[in-house]
């Protein structure tokens, strides 16, 4: 398998590991030194850290962000919405929720993470990049902000050669992901059904195998189901009364406990309290006491 494959003006990089977390696959476009989410592999991203001028983040999450430090020259341009995590480490750990738990321990586990796993420096000069279409050398490209996965999240269509890059809208079986205490569960569907509706012919994802070639028809549909079934277990889940502590020890998004288990645990638990507030505002959920369950 290769480890950059060329689409005409369009270079997908493989992340390590396949592209799961904690890489993601890359986009670089060498025409224009513009390269998207830096955190595929280390040492090709190396070799190319004279031939950037830019780095483009689709989103703020710390798998999209692994080896910026490689690029410290380069103007780094995002979403403004998503740039307050990128500009302090404080700020990046609350948007996961860790502060709400009142331990300090968990706390500072993810300030060492952030520093020793994934290069973490503050960066102050960024550049706004807003939904706009945009004419580099020789490709246009076409700027969408799809909120949900975050705030400013932003996917980017390839106009000669119709690619589309769909970032963290991976469409992998594990479904959509919503563990922060920002991203958005409808604003994810809306998102993922206008991405669906752009005329691409290819279509490159953030993370595993990344590369469709032909529509993914069904696969959207599957990708979005799994919004679905989550809702079904939880209400099945709640036929008694259960808190979120007890909602989030079901493991119905990551279906098994994972380490680190306090950090996947709080996404856990972020994720499930997402699901019970919109079943809340549907009528089929109550909250009373501290407590969910099924009206």
């Amino acid at each position: 398998m290769k480890n950059i494959v060329e689409f005409g003006p369009v270079q997908f990089i493989r992340g390590t590991k396949g592209g799961r977390y904690p890489f993601c696959n890359s986009i670089f476009l060498e025409s224009s030194g513009i390269l998207i989410d830096p955190s595929s592999d280390r040492e090709i991203l190396k070799g190319l850290s004279k031939k950037v001028n830019s780095v483009w983040l689709s989103h703020w999450h710390e798998d999209h962000i692994m080896h910026l430090d490689l690029f410290e020259e380069a103007t780094l341009c995002m979403h403004e919405l998503d740039t307050p995590p990128l500009k302090s480490i404080e700020t990046f750990i609350d948007w996961y929720g860790v502060g709400d738990q009142n331990k300090p321990e968990l706390k500072e586990r993810w300030r060492k993470m952030l520093v020793e796993m994934f290069n973490y420096k503050p960066r102050t000069v960024i550049l706004d990049l807003e939904e706009e279409r945009l004419e580099l050398d020789g490709i246009t490209v076409e700027i969408i902000h799809t909120p949900g996965h975050s705030p400013g999240n932003l996917s980017f269509y390839f106009v000669e050669p119709e690619i589309l890059f769909l970032g963290d809208y991976d469409l992998t079986p594990f479904g959509p992901w919503y563990g922060d205490r920002h991203s958005d569960i409808d604003q994810i569907i809306s998102s993922v059904n206008r991405l669906r509706q752009i005329p691409a012919r290819t279509w490159l994802t953030g993370h595993e195998h990344g590369i469709f070639e032909s529509n993914p028809h069904q696969t959207w549909d599957d990708y979005l189901k799994v919004i679905d079934t989550r809702e079904e277990k939880l209400l099945a889940f709640l036929s008694q009364p259960r808190t979120i502590e007890e909602i989030g020890e079901a493991w119905i998004v990551y279906g098994k406990p994972k380490e680190p288990i306090e950090e996947f645990k709080l996404m856990e638990q972020i994720s499930m309290k997402k699901h019970a507030d919109r079943l809340i505002e549907r009528g089929e959920v109550k909250y009373s006491d501290g407590k969910y369950v099924r009206s």
